[in-house]
């Protein structure tokens, strides 16, 4: 894998970027709200420490035999792997904030770290209406370990770039997905290709478990780090 390059421009003050990152979260919501109930995003805050093993989610996608209408459950080969009980199943997923949620889910750990430590869990929790492109501890593990040195050596500045390229405004049901999205990255893209059960995300990740709830976002589980371009 190609490593990560940081796209060459003016540096932006941290407090400046997180502002801008909320903003383009919240602001286009504020028109459709007026008009809907309000619904709250789950309460704001930190994560809690998930466990350093997880289970393995990189099984292959298989062909889906019909592309008929989606039921509203998750699915993928790859959810199996999610708990079955407690805040970290599906089920306990739903009731918390995106951050929060992922925290809880062992197979996310590695990217609740990296979320941590760029200063994003507040940012991520407070938002009324997300998609998330979540890659698992194995796709973190699949990275050059100097291609992730070098972005968590950067938590303001590379490694937000990368985690912000991973986050869609509005939430995105699977009849939804294929497309193009702007990310939360104003210079990434998030294009998806496929149908049904098969999506593939900027033609190098897989959608391994889609259609995870929670309580401010869809979240769609991903085989691979989504790199910015070079």
């Amino acid at each position: 894998m190609s490593s990560l390059t940081t796209p060459t421009r003016r540096r932006i003050p941290r407090a400046a970027r997180l502002a801008a990152i909320t903003a383009a979260i919240v602001l286009p919501l504020g028109a459709a709200a007026c008009g809907a109930d309000n619904t709250s995003a789950g309460p704001a805050g930190g994560s809690t420490s998930a466990p350093a093993s997880s289970p393995s989610m990189s099984a292959p996608m298989s062909p889906s035999p019909s592309t008929s209408v989606m039921s509203d459950k998750p699915f993928g080969p790859a959810c199996s792997a999610v708990p079955t009980s407690g805040k970290g199943s599906f089920d306990g997923m739903s009731s918390e904030p995106v951050a929060t949620a992922a925290s809880n889910n062992p197979v996310l750990s590695t990217l609740v770290t990296a979320v941590k430590k760029a200063g994003l869990v507040d940012t991520l929790n407070t938002a009324e209406d997300i998609t998330v492109f979540a890659p698992t501890n194995d796709a973190f593990a699949d990275l050059d370990s100097k291609t992730l040195k070098k972005a968590m050596g950067d938590p303001q500045g590379l490694l937000t770039d990368v985690l912000t390229a991973h986050v869609v405004s509005g939430r995105l049901a699977p009849d939804q997905l294929a497309g193009e999205h702007q990310s939360l990255n104003p210079d990434q893209m998030v294009t998806v290709t496929g149908s049904g059960e098969n999506f593939e995300v900027n033609g190098q990740a897989m959608v391994v478990c889609g259609n995870v709830q929670t309580a401010n976002a869809t979240v769609y589980i991903i085989d691979q780090v989504l790199l910015p371009k070079s």
